[in-house]
């Protein structure tokens, strides 16, 4: 996610550094963004020259680096105790006037500000797979956001040529909580034998153009990561959310989507 959200600005003409946690996943970091911003190139997606576009990337292992920046997007794991220390470490080193987000996908945007000194420049920017194909941010106004930085996440949307829907600091917000949702009901008919998951996503994709089915969008995102968002959603707003035992039992056998080679999908 992180490299996509860095192949968006790059090739809107912002100047972005990606900071790692170790030097191995930074040089991993520089391959994916720059394979990414290649391949836009060579599909004729962007026009130019991608070499121009690169000398505006850098990749790091210093927080100390995001001391010129104006946005920082933090896009670690979605576990709250790792984005809060992340969010906290980074923000110790961003300039008065910079603004801070989180791509977080359903924890608590207003939970993750109060450990932030300036939790008035903090806001939730969630960014869709694929990054740069999509179209939509969802912008995640939490309790102390300030106007200024919805106003800023506005106009970074719509540089980025994408849609802004702007959503209450709420439980999975809009997009994760009709998401889930769907994706868990579709997971109760597999495990029910009402239709194999293929016959569940073409019902979505045909009846209800839908691009991409539940159980194959679940693939795609990872099913570890739907499984946490789930047990968050469930913990928070009840029952109706509660992971079915299918979901827990591929991911405990690893199968956790196309990142493993299997899930509700055979992946090559």
């Amino acid at each position: 996610m992180g490299a996509g959200i860095a192949h968006a600005f790059l090739i809107r003409g912002s100047k972005v550094v990606v900071v790692e946690r170790n030097e191995e996943a930074a040089r991993g970091a520089q391959g994916r963004v720059a394979a990414s911003v290649a391949a836009s190139f060579d599909r004729g997606f962007v026009g130019g020259d991608s070499s121009e576009v690169l000398q505006r990337f850098e990749t790091s292992v210093d927080y100390a680096d995001f001391a010129l920046c104006d946005l920082v997007v933090e896009a670690v794991p979605e576990d709250e105790k790792l984005k809060a220390d992340a969010l906290r470490a980074v923000s110790e080193h961003l300039s008065p006037n910079a603004y801070l987000a989180t791509n977080t996908s359903s924890l608590s945007v207003s939970g993750l500000a109060e450990s932030l000194a300036r939790p008035e420049s903090f806001l939730g920017l969630h960014f869709f797979n694929p990054v740069p194909a999509s179209t939509l941010i969802e912008v995640v106004v939490a309790e102390k956001t300030s106007e200024e930085a919805l106003a800023a996440a506005r106009r970074w949307v719509s540089g980025l040529g994408k849609t802004a829907v702007i959503v209450r600091d709420a439980p999975g917000f809009a997009s994760s909580r009709l998401g889930v949702a769907i994706a868990l009901e579709a997971m109760r008919m597999v495990e029910e034998g009402v239709a194999a998951a293929v016959d569940i996503d073409n019902a979505m994709v045909l009846g209800y153009k839908h691009p991409v089915g539940p159980l194959r969008t679940t693939d795609i995102v990872g099913l570890d990561v739907r499984l946490g968002i789930a047990e968050y959603l469930h913990s928070t707003l009840g029952e109706r959310f509660a992971p079915p035992q299918v979901l827990r039992d591929k991911v405990a056998a690893g199968e956790l989507g196309r990142k493993t080679g299997r899930g509700f999908y055979e992946w090559s």
